[in-house]
C-alpha cells in the first residue's frame, strides 16, 4: 500500500498573510498583471475586475441598477462591494487612496 503524507493543518490566516507579502514583493502593474494570469482562472480575474470597476460608481453614489447598465456588473456584486466599502478591512478604501491621481483642482 502506497503511504500518504498526513496533511498539514491549514492555517488561513498564515496562508493569506503569505501570499499579501507576494503581492507587496512585486513591483508594478506588469508584474501584479503576470501574477494574478498565473494565479487566478479567467472568471476568477473577470469577478475582481467587475469587483473593483464598480468601486469609483459606487463612492460616486451611482444607484446599484444604474451601475449595472453601465457595466454589466450585477446589481448582487455591486451590493456586496458597498458593503465591503462600508464595513470591510480598509482594503478598497487604502487601493483607491493609493492610486488616486490629484485633480487639477488638488494639485494648485
Amino acid at each position: 500500500m502506497k503511504l500518504r503524507p498526513i496533511p498539514r493543518e491549514k492555517d488561513a490566516q498564515a496562508d493569506l498573510a503569505r501570499l499579501a507579502e507576494a503581492f507587496a514583493a512585486l513591483t508594478g502593474a506588469g508584474q501584479v498583471t503576470a501574477f494574478l494570469r498565473d494565479l487566478c482562472t479567467p472568471a476568477e480575474l473577470e469577478a475582481l475586475a467587475d469587483r473593483w470597476k464598480v468601486v469609483p460608481l459606487l463612492q460616486q453614489g451611482v444607484p446599484y441598477r444604474e451601475i449595472h447598465e453601465l457595466t454589466g456588473v450585477s446589481v448582487t456584486t455591486t451590493g456586496r462591494v458597498a458593503r465591503s466599502l462600508e464595513h470591510g478591512h480598509g482594503g478598497y478604501a487604502a487601493a483607491v487612496a493609493a492610486t488616486a491621481m490629484p485633480t487639477p483642482a488638488e494639485s494648485k
